[in-house]
Parts: C-alpha cells; structure tokens; sequence
C-alpha cells in the first residue's frame, strides 16, 4: 500500500511539475535619492495565493539582480527589500523580462520595516538574516532541521554546524546561551514555529562587540530570536524508552520565558553511550553529539541534570547562571596490536590487553553578570566552577617481542585510582569606549584556582628475559595534591588615527601561575602489613613558576571592503622549577623572544571573502619537557627532561576564501595553511636491543613544516511545490614533513594524504529525503631512512541517510554507513555494514510519538582500526555498543504565544558586531 501511495504521489507531482514554466527577472535596484547601487538588497517573487516564495535573490555590488525559476502561476509579486529602506512590490506577468532600474525610497521607521518584510534574506553589515516562515520544513521541524535548508548551512550526523566552512561555536537565543556549551540541546529541540528570525555572524566576545572590534572571522554565531508572542509561556519535551539488553532511556526539558526572565530545567539518562540528551529517534533526539555509526570506546551509561535562569533588570544589568549535575559509569575491554621500527631495520612487537571501569560524578555551575552602565562603559563578570569525583579500577597485561618473536619481556598491571578535582574560574572585563572615533580602554583580570586530590593503589610485575633478566614487582600506595594559582590581567588602550578607519592598540598582558605538585608513594612493608615504606624514587615534591610579560602593538585599519592589521609583541617568559626531594634537578630559565604578524581581509562583496594571515611565533618548551627529572613510573619507559631545550620558532601562513552565488544558488569556501617549525621539540628514545626498556628525553630539530588546505563546492536545484536537490563536492589534503628519532637516529618522514568526498541531498516535500554520500582517503608515507619501508593507505566510507513521511503521520528513517579498510591486519574486521532504524508514529494531535529504533540492524558494528606514525603501525579494538531495540514515547508541550507579549530583554543593546 506504501508503495503505491508513493507512485501515486510521484506520479501526481510529475504532471504538476510537467505544466510549469520557465521564466527569468533581471533588473536594477537604486535608491531614489541619490541613486546609488545598492548592494545585498533582497529580490524575491512569491504567489498572489499564499505569499509562498518561488525564489530569491540577493543583489551584487552593482545593484544587478536576476532570477532564474519555474512556476505554473500566471502572475507573481515581486518584491524588493533593503534595511533602511521602504520595500517595493507589485504584480507581474510570469516570462523572461528585464524590469528595468526599480528606485527604493528611504524608510522613517527602520524598525517598523525590517518587522514588516517577508524577504527570505536580509543582510545587515556582517550579519545575515534568515526569515524562518521563507524555508519549507515538516511541520514538527525542529532548528537542526531547519539550519539544513539554508543556504551556506551544513549540519553533519553529530550535529556540527558550519557555515561557508567555519564552524559555528555559538548558539544564542535571544542572544544569550540556551542552556551551557552544547549547540545541539538548542538545535534539536526549539522547534521552528517559535523561530522567527536566524541570525549568522562572526562570533565575537561581548567586550569585542562592545568596543566595535573586528573578529579574526574563525567560527561563527548563530542567534535565534523568537517570535514575539511567544515570549511568554513554557515549552519543552518529556520521553522514555525501553530496550533489548536492558537497554534504556529517559529525558526532560522544559523552559518558561516570563518577560526578561528564562528559566530552564532538564534531565536525562541512558545506557546507550549517549553523553546528553537522547532519546528514540536518533534524529529527534535532545542533543549531545551522539553516534550516529558506533566508535567510541566502552559502554556508558550516564545521567545529566540541570537548571538555567536568565534576567535582565532595568535594561542595565542582566544575570545569567546554571548548573549541571553529571554522573556516568563506563566499561571498556581493548587489545592492541603495535609494531614500532628501529633504525636498524629490525622491528619489535607489542600486544596489549586491558580492561577499565570508570565512575565519574561532576557538578559544574556557572554565573555571569553584564552590566551596561551606560552607552560607553560595560562590565563583564564570569565565574566558573567544577568539582569532579573520578575513580578507576584499571587492569592490563601485556607483552614485547623481539625481531625474531622471542619474547624480552611482559608485565601485568592492576590499579585502583580515586581523584577529587576542583576549578574555580573567574574573569572581569571593564570596557570603556570613547568619543566617536573609536577609541576604548579595556582591562581585563583573571584568577583561576584549582586543586586535585589523588589517591591510588598500584601493584604491577614486570618481568625482562634475554641476558639480563630481571623481575620488578611494585605494591604501592600514592597520595598526591595539586595546587594551581593562576592570576592574569591584560589592558587595551586603542588610540584612532583616522575616525573609525585606523587605530593603534597599545597593550601589555602578564600572567602568573603557581603550581604545587606533591606525590608521595610507599611501598607495601610485610613488617608493619601496611604501605609505610617511602619511596624516593617513585615520589615527587615540586613547585613550579610561570610567569609571562607580553607588551605589544597592533596597527588595524578597516574600511566597507578591506581590513588590515599588523602587530609586534616582545615576550618575556620566566620558568623556575624546585624539587624539594631532589634540589640538584631545580631549574630556572629566561627566554625572551620577539613575535609579529600581520593579516588582511578583503570583501569583493557581502557574499566573496578573502583572508590572509602570516604569524610568527615562539612556543617555550614545557617545565615537563626542561626539568632534568627521571620519571621512572613506568619500569618500561623512563622519561628524563632536558634543561638546554630551546623554543621552536613557528612561521605559519593561511589562506582562505569563501563565495555564495545567491542566483545560482553555488558556494564555494577553500583554505590553505603552510606552517615551517625549526626547534621544533620532540621525543628521543634509546631503545634497550636486550630487554626493549625504553629511555627517552627531548630534542629540538629543525626542518618542520607542514601544509593543509581543502575547499567545497556546492550546488541547489529547487523546484516549486516539489523539492529540491543540493550537491557538494569535499576535498582535503595535507602533506608533512617531520623530524624524529628512531632509536637515537635521526630521520624525517613525509606524509601526503587526501581525502575527496561527494554528497547529495534530495528533498521531496513532505515525502521523502535521501543523503547519500561517499568519501576515499588515500594516505601515502616516505621515510628517509632504509630500514623503514614506505606504506600506502586506502579506506573507504559510505553513508546513506534517509526519510520517509508517508502516510501522513508516520517517519521511517535509516542511518546506513559502510566502511571498507583493505589495510587492517589479519584477525580484524575490515569492512562492516552499519544500520540504525527507527519508524515514530505521531499520536496525540501531534504532541505525541512513538517510536521503534533498531540500532545495528545488521549486528555488525565494530570498533577495529589502523594508526601508522613514522615509525609503528597499530590495531587496535575495544568494547562497542551492540544490536539493540528500543520502543520510546515523546510527548512535548508549548503555550508560547498566549500571551502575546515582547521581550524585554531583546530590548537591550546586544553586541554581535
């Protein structure tokens, strides 16, 4: 019956679409009093019937726009809208036609016209706005859902926006977080019809945005601002289910908006390797970046609580805080299979078993105060605090084998570790803007406190064979405390040169940190039956300094297409080390190092960036790295610092581009980065040819460098009242050159690797969806050195992704991945099919579902994989999630819009550039 429904429907869509016509609108749009182009101004043509959108458009630095679609109307209206301006409509005849220069005229009330305008898109500087009600979605779309229909707007299967390539590191609504750091609680359960605007920009800080400061255009920021109605009211979701295999889950959210207060709360749990807030369908889902194809290691189950409040005062003070309760339990069994090279040409061998448990229980709660004293000056408080209780039981054995396979030697390891950890971080930010030309003063203060509590039991043997042999058997008790000081503060004078066009940033940034590390080990004493025995040699009693002076010089300049900027800063950086156990290992160290920079951006127009950017830098090698302490924790792998260490000097170069061609509906974004690193700090290990004990220290080499780039191409085909299809070609590539010891000897290295990747996404409106998509990376490694043979990498991936809405209230969708590695040795899997399905069924007028989720349909989910270095290839595999069924119930609510009432807190000034 399915079946034929779906015929019927293709077949029905096939004769409408047959009878629709072609028709092209080109034009010019100006403003009417000075008849400038204007550039970014918004085209669009919608029907007379329903004010739906047929297409859109934006306009180009000339003013100059065209639209290319289909429609089986007659007439359309075609509209024009530009901030600041009146928009401009009327009706026209459906046919190839150029409608001349049409003149806008300037707008009174620009906030009453920005309210008013159905135009999709709007750009406002470097902000672009998204009209929700423009974007056709399922009816119970959530914001995930719809980020996918925008243009430049890439959401993967773990819920990662990009926009034109840059990462989106930020969600607001109604520009302030919903609730914490995780995008995809917002994403996954706002739902659209209380969406009405997305807002993507430059993600900047509030005292960048305040002072009127460029971002270095990295990540993004999107904000949602809900509708006006339905800011007062409650919504959010409750659901449950029950699984195959005991397994389980549960969640709740729900958030009441009460004028310029937010209160949220929620809570969730399960067995299924979800860290937040899962449940049923792996698509309607609360968020927390599940997988969606298995990996991983263990399995964990984990319960998360939390509350979160937000309220602005008098439009001047605002106050934001949450808290978040976590407890999780996750068990793991892994092998590993390692072959490392020697320079010699010989090859030794190591195998590995273990089995964890880890228990872990954290409570984190956050505060933030914004407060605007008035139009120029602001304050910024943060507080943060962590408290985290750890334990793990840790068991392994494992085993070296020679170039012959003869065994040299093996040991067995069983650990009990308890861990108290506490953080406490604070920052005030004082900003205060000058005159109209630009200039500001900021300072800004940090003071970060922590201190970790450690106790743990260790008993271990290991045992060397060949001409040497040895036993070393370790019954030990250790309790240890760490204690960090960190006190910072950093002032920013900007002095312009020319009004809001070139300035000079004057600033000087010191840091302080204090760390405190006591350890203290006893062995068992069969005298006294109790861990009293000190042991010197496995105990530490440190105190390390760090302190950092940084003053530096920036020039900007900025201007409507072109940003500059270049700067020099002199660091002075003291290290000192006191080993109150071992005084002949104390250290103290001065580097001095100058560092410059300088970048530039340019914007062909508001939719064609460039960016370039070169930066020199020193990186002081670590008080780990310089300290002359022998580590013999590890009986098999002693590691000693090397105090003559000096810092790597870092030349890097980046590049990048980004176009989206609002007519064609094509975008592009690509990057390069090219980085040299002489100096460069690295391992160098001894490796014992008898019992395979390893010794190892530091080294700096010079000869580093590396080079990344990649870049997307895509493209969307929509048809009216059908659908559409986009499609988008991936590739990336990186090749290394890199430095490293092998057994004393020194050699370099060469990877090259690239990885090309092909996508689709059909939509057929409210029937179907399919995301195919393949991936091959090829991976190639050349060794300067004889004995190491140069190896060749291939794996293959394939995804398949789909939904289906037929009949009317019921959604079938698959997640189908297939990889396919020819390199994974003999004894693991090599290629696996992987499938979840779920089939949700909505009840209750639509505020309800039910849902059937299968997870690993095939039962072949695995967690086998290769990782080769310069100089040893592994395998390796541990503990995945396993086949399981799941029947869940959802049920959401939502009396946003009753009362009809704004914002307040949308009221305030709020900064995002």
């Amino acid at each position: 019956m399915k079946k034929i429904l779906l015929l019927i429907a293709f077949l029905a869509t096939s004769l409408t679409y047959s009878q629709k016509k072609d028709f092209t609108i080109s034009g010019i749009i100006k403003s009417a009093e000075d008849k400038e182009m204007l550039e970014s101004a918004t085209v669009h043509v919608e029907r007379l019937k329903d004010s739906s959108i047929v297409s859109y458009t934006i306009t180009d630095a000339k003013g100059d726009f065209k639209i290319v679609s289909n429609t089986g109307d007659s007439k359309l209206k075609l509209v024009v809208s530009f901030i600041g301006f009146e928009s401009y409509s009327k009706i026209i005849d459906v046919k190839n036609q150029n409608v001349g220069t049409l003149y806008l005229k300037s707008a009174n009330t620009l906030d009453a016209i920005v309210i008013r305008s159905s135009a999709p898109i709007t750009i406002k500087k470097d902000t672009v706005e998204f009209n929700v009600k423009s974007f056709k979605t399922k009816a119970d779309a959530n914001v995930e859902d719809l980020l996918k229909k925008l243009p430049g707007v890439e959401v993967d299967a773990e819920g990662t926006i990009t926009v034109n390539g840059k990462e989106v590191n930020k969600i607001l609504v109604n520009g302030k977080p919903f609730f914490g750091n995780d995008p995809t609680i917002t994403t996954r359960n706002l739902t659209k019809e209380i969406i009405e605007k997305i807002q993507i920009s430059d993600t900047k800080t509030n005292a960048q945005a305040f002072a009127g400061e460029d971002s270095d255009g990295e990540n993004k920021t999107i904000n949602l601002t809900i509708k006006k109605e339905n800011n007062k009211g409650y919504f959010g979701k409750v659901a449950a289910g029950i699984g195959t295999d005991d397994r389980y889950e549960y969640a709740g959210l729900g958030t009441r908006f009460e004028q310029s207060e937010r209160i949220g709360l929620l809570a969730g749990g399960n067995n299924i390797n979800s860290p937040g807030f899962s449940f049923g369908n792996q698509r309607l889902r609360f968020g927390g970046n599940n997988r969606s194809f298995g990996g991983g290691q263990g399995i964990i189950t984990s319960n998360n609580y939390g509350v979160n409040y937000i309220n602005v005062f008098k439009k001047i003070f605002e106050f934001s805080g949450d808290y978040f309760y976590k407890n999780s339990e996750s068990k793991n069994t892994s092998s590993n299979n390692r072959e490392t090279f020697l320079s010699n040409g010989e090859s030794f061998f190591r195998n590995s078993n273990s089995n964890s448990v880890n228990e872990s229980d954290s409570h984190d709660a956050s505060i933030d105060f914004e407060i605007e004293i008035d139009s120029t000056f602001r304050i910024d408080i943060e507080s943060d605090f962590n408290k985290n209780l750890n334990t793990n039981t840790f068991n392994s054995i494992s085993e070296s084998l020679n170039n012959d396979r003869t065994l040299t030697n093996d040991s067995e390891t069983n650990s009990v570790a308890d861990s108290d950890r506490n953080q406490f971080d604070n920052e005030i930010n004082f900003s205060k803007r000058f005159g109209s030309k630009g200039a500001f003063i900021r300072a800004e203060v940090t003071a970060n406190f922590s201190d970790n509590k450690t106790d743990d039991f260790v008993k271990s043997e290991t045992n060397i064979y060949g001409s040497n042999p040895d036993q070393i058997i370790r019954n030990q008790y250790s309790d240890g405390k760490t204690e960090v000081k960190e006190i910072g503060s950093e002032f920013t004078y900007r002095l312009p040169i020319m009004a809001n066009k070139l300035f000079l940033d004057v600033a000087y940034a010191y840091g302080n940190t204090k760390t405190k590390t006591k350890r203290s080990t006893f062995d068992f004493d069969q005298a006294t039956n109790d861990f009293t025995s000190f042991s010197t040699l496995l105990s530490t009693d440190f105190e390390y300094l760090d302190k950092t002076k940084r003053p530096s010089l920036e020039l900007e300049f900025r201007n409507d297409k072109w940003s500059a900027s270049a700067e020099i800063a002199q660091v002075n950086r003291t290290l000192e080390n006191v080993d109150f156990l071992r005084p002949e290992t104390n250290l103290v160290r001065d580097f001095n190092n100058l560092e410059y920079g300088f970048g530039v951006r340019f914007r062909e127009s508001r939719s064609s960036r460039y960016r370039l950017r070169y930066r020199f830098r020193n990186n002081t090698p670590s008080l780990s790295q310089l300290q002359p302490f022998r580590d013999e924790s590890n009986p098999l792998n002693i590691v000693t610092g090397n105090p003559s260490l000096t810092p790597s000097k870092t030349h890097s170069l980046n590049f990048g581009a980004s176009n989206f061609n609002w007519q064609k509906r094509t975008g592009f974004w690509s990057f390069a980065n090219l980085t040299f690193t002489n100096d460069r700090v690295v391992a160098k290990t001894i490796i014992d040819p008898n019992s395979l004990i390893r010794e190892t220290t530091y080294a700096n080499v010079d000869g580093f460098y590396s080079f990344r780039a990649g870049g997307s191409y895509s493209t969307t085909k929509k048809w009216e009242d059908f659908g559409s299809l986009r499609t988008e070609f991936r590739v990336f590539g990186n090749y290394n050159k890199n430095i490293n010891f092998n057994n004393g000897i020194q050699y370099s290295s060469k990877t090259a690797t690239i990885s090309p990747r092909i996508g689709f996404d059909f939509n057929w409106d409210k029937v179907l969806q399919i995301r195919p998509e393949y991936s091959i990376s090829f991976n190639n490694n050349k060794y300067d050195i004889e004995s190491f043979e140069d190896r060749n990498f291939v794996s293959h991936d394939v995804t398949i992704q789909t939904a289906t809405f037929l009949p009317k209230k019921l959604e079938w969708r698959n997640d189908i991945n297939y990889n396919y590695n020819p390199n994974i040795a003999d004894g693991f899997q090599k290629s696996a099919w992987f499938w979840n399905t779920t089939l949700r069924y909505s009840i209750l007028k639509d505020q309800g579902a039910i849902s059937l989720k299968v997870y690993d349909i095939l039962d072949q989910n695995t967690n086998a994989r290769r990782v080769a270095t310069e100089d040893y290839i592994q395998d390796s595999s541990s503990t995945v999630l396993n086949q399981y069924a799941m029947l869940s119930f959802t049920w959401k609510f939502n009396s946003l819009g009753s009362a009809g009432k704004k914002f307040e807190g949308g009221n305030r000034r709020r900064y995002r550039g």
